[in-house]
């Protein structure tokens, strides 16, 4: 069977929106739980299944990797690789940095050698991969990403006026380069005791002042939100040293392993490497790891203008560019005039909104709001049309 109806897992994460999944695609919440993600792939923490037979997408995919896969995409990553998630933010996500691939490697076999659980709380490297991510905003979508330009982050503590950080701020002004930013992050991530309740108290102070700036502003009002959620953590600080980004319905952006980053709010679309490993500094009751955390991150700006993703029109379908080799993705527009679309792997397709239809090899899926259909690469091209948009995960 080379195409068919997913059956996905919703992990219910405490930070998730018991709402958001529901208002979008109709996906009933019984119990009123926090449904953070849906999750569709093949991995083992969250493995979809083939909708009429219940078998596990991993299991299928393992029986006849060359055809189901590709031939190129079977030699070169041995698995389906790609994790592709709706995922519905209701509080602020853990300020994270995931892994390039040699030190997810590294780390995979270390903490194995340690033996340390794969499911252990203070597990870092949960597999062996990296997790570079695109996230396409669904609603309007808060988050952080990436380093602020240097002279930004240095204007915004002098305009947020923390003398417990004067130190640690003139030693960056000295020097506006990576090893100091490194140093400035590493030192306040790293506050204990009372030189993190003072720098903390001053922040509440800037927190109660007018802001000076548009810049200031913004800043601080995210870390006001996050003080709501987790007071007294050091990830207060974050606003001022990260890019805020707000995305519109329709917007993307592209996270780079080794970058710092965090959900903040909104419900988007995400696909990723298919990995797990995730790296924790402050915003989360779950195992924070500042050193190693440091120990994986690039500390180079990343310009504001640069975070969002320009895509392309390609072929009657919207195109992101992605550089990595891990994944790819388009929006379709399904209308009544019946496109083809040829493969060169696996795709998974997930219906945003309306309704729409594939047909490969004379079989038909239906789907609307909130379902998926897996193609394997031996369909060779499929057909889609209807009354809707489409999310086209592939590599």
């Amino acid at each position: 069977m080379s195409l068919f109806k997913l059956d996905n897992v919703i992990q219910n994460y405490a930070w998730g929106s018991k709402y958001s999944i529901n208002q979008l695609f109709g996906i009933v919440n019984p119990n009123q739980e926090p449904q953070a993600e849906i999750w569709m792939g093949a991995h083992p923490n969250g493995c979809s299944k083939v909708g009429d037979t219940g078998e596990p997408l991993s299991h299928m995919i393992d029986e006849n990797k060359t055809d189901v896969l590709g031939g190129y995409t079977a030699a070169r990553f041995g698995e389906l690789p790609f994790l592709f998630k709706v995922l519905a933010a209701e509080t602020p996500l853990s300020i994270q940095v995931h892994p390039n691939k040699r030190k997810s490697e590294l780390g995979f076999e270390r903490e194995n050698a340690l033996g340390i659980p794969l499911n252990a709380s203070n597990r870092n490297y949960k597999d062996p991969n990296h997790k570079p991510e695109l996230v396409y905003a669904l609603t309007f979508y808060k988050a952080m990403n990436g380093f602020r330009p240097i002279d930004d982050i240095i204007a915004l503590f002098e305009e947020a006026d923390i003398p417990s950080l004067a130190i640690e701020l003139n030693v960056l002004k000295a020097n506006a380069d990576s090893d100091s930013l490194k140093s400035f992050f590493s030192a306040i991530m790293s506050l204990e005791g009372d030189r993190k309740v003072s720098a903390l108290n001053e922040l509440y102070a800037a927190h109660a002042r007018p802001a000076k700036t548009v810049m200031g502003r913004e800043a601080l009002q995210y870390s006001i939100e996050f003080k709501q959620h987790y007071p007294g953590d050091i990830g207060l600080f974050a606003p001022l040293m990260l890019n805020t980004v707000e995305l519109a319905p329709g917007e993307a952006m592209f996270l780079f392993a080794e970058t710092p980053h965090a959900y903040v709010q909104g419900t988007g679309l995400e696909i990723m490497a298919n990995s797990d490993n995730v790296l924790r500094a402050g915003l989360t009751p779950k195992y924070i790891d500042v050193p190693e955390l440091i120990d994986n991150t690039i500390f180079e700006p990343i310009k504001p203008e640069d975070i969002r993703l320009k895509p392309v029109l390609k072929e009657g379908k919207m195109s992101y560019p992605i550089p990595v080799d891990d994944f790819g993705f388009d929006i379709l527009s399904a209308t009544d005039e019946s496109k083809s679309q040829y493969l060169r792997s696996a795709e998974i397709l997930f219906c945003v909104e309306g309704e729409a239809t594939v047909t490969s090899e004379g079989r038909t899926v239906s789907l609307k709001p909130g379902e998926s259909v897996f193609v394997s690469s031996n369909s060779s091209v499929y057909q889609y049309q209807g009354n809707g948009i489409l999310a086209r995960a592939f590599n």
